[in-house]
């Protein structure tokens, strides 16, 4: 199958693109985040036609993030435009949302049939493009992920270490629970569903994945922190965590994710085990960079 992979320029995106690319099953042509915010429909079309896909694998929203790019309601009509384009070139139209779609205000597990209910900017930009995508493209996936950690790029797990290197008092509420799911973990689940899917299966719809294991900002700083001090030659008693005290709602994103497992056999794996390796590739990279 010939991917159109689109938001390459991400942590996501180079962990899907390198494992696509060392199982050789599909051809790749990648486009970066700033390459797909085209002006007009036609720009898109265009794009489209000369790639020639059989399925397009969108993450330009989580691209956004990782380029520290405010993302706009253009950003929500390149998706109407990239499904119409599938439609009408019997296309795959798979799209990577996250479960900032949901408001977060229940407490029980989010599954695929309930009606996204976010109120800020980003969960109500991937709600619109989920919807647009819906009713534009018969033959499309809709992944809504879990909070994404990588080695690299602007994510929680970056972004822990870097507060760890400068050391100090670190106040972190407890209140927002999750599911984070490792880049790496996340690529090998959309590689089994573009497999799933490129074989013949007519998977259509909503689908969630997020690791098995809810956890808070506390808890998950936590483990960073434990993994860091094995890596890096700072003082790990330097760095003093604490929950800090928060009166706000607790707000409880966890997904569902029977679906995924039923339709294509896909299960659940805990965060806790992708740490180590991920901060040790962060950590070599530094490395690295200094060495240069």
């Amino acid at each position: 199958m010939r991917v159109l992979l689109l938001g390459v320029d991400c942590a996501l995106g180079q962990a899907l693109q390198s494992h696509l690319l060392r199982w050789g099953r599909h051809e790749v042509e990648a486009l970066s985040f700033t390459a797909s915010r085209w002006k007009s429909e036609r720009q898109a079309k265009k794009a489209v036609r000369r790639a020639e896909p059989d399925a397009i694998l969108d993450l330009r929203f989580h691209a956004a993030n990782d380029a520290g790019a405010q993302l706009r309601d253009h950003d929500s009509d390149r998706s109407h435009w990239l499904a119409k384009a599938c439609s009408r070139g019997d296309i795959i139209y798979f799209f990577v949302s996250s479960d900032r779609v949901f408001s977060g205000w229940q407490e029980r597990l989010y599954r695929e049939v309930d009606e996204p209910d976010a109120a800020d900017e980003a969960g109500t930009l991937l709600r619109d493009a989920e919807s647009s995508i819906r009713q534009a493209c018969d033959s499309h996936l809709v992944l809504r992920l879990g909070q994404v950690f990588s080695h690299h790029g602007d994510n929680a797990l970056t972004q822990f270490l870097a507060h760890f290197a400068e050391g100090g008092d670190i106040a972190l509420p407890g209140t927002r629970i999750g599911c984070p799911v490792e880049s790496g973990e996340a690529a090998r689940v959309m590689a089994g569903m573009l497999d799933q899917v490129s074989a013949g299966a007519e998977n259509w719809g909503n689908f969630h994945y997020c690791s098995s294991d809810p956890t808070n900002c506390y808890e998950f700083a936590e483990v960073v922190l434990a993994a860091a001090s094995q890596y890096w030659g700072y003082d790990a008693e330097s760095v003093r965590l604490a929950l800090a005290p928060d009166e706000a709602p607790v707000i409880h994103r966890v997904l569902d994710c029977s679906r995924l497992r039923n339709h294509f056999a896909i299960k659940q794996v805990p965060w806790r085990g992708f740490v180590s390796a991920a901060v040790r590739a962060h950590y070599d990279i530094a490395r690295q960079q200094e060495e240069e």
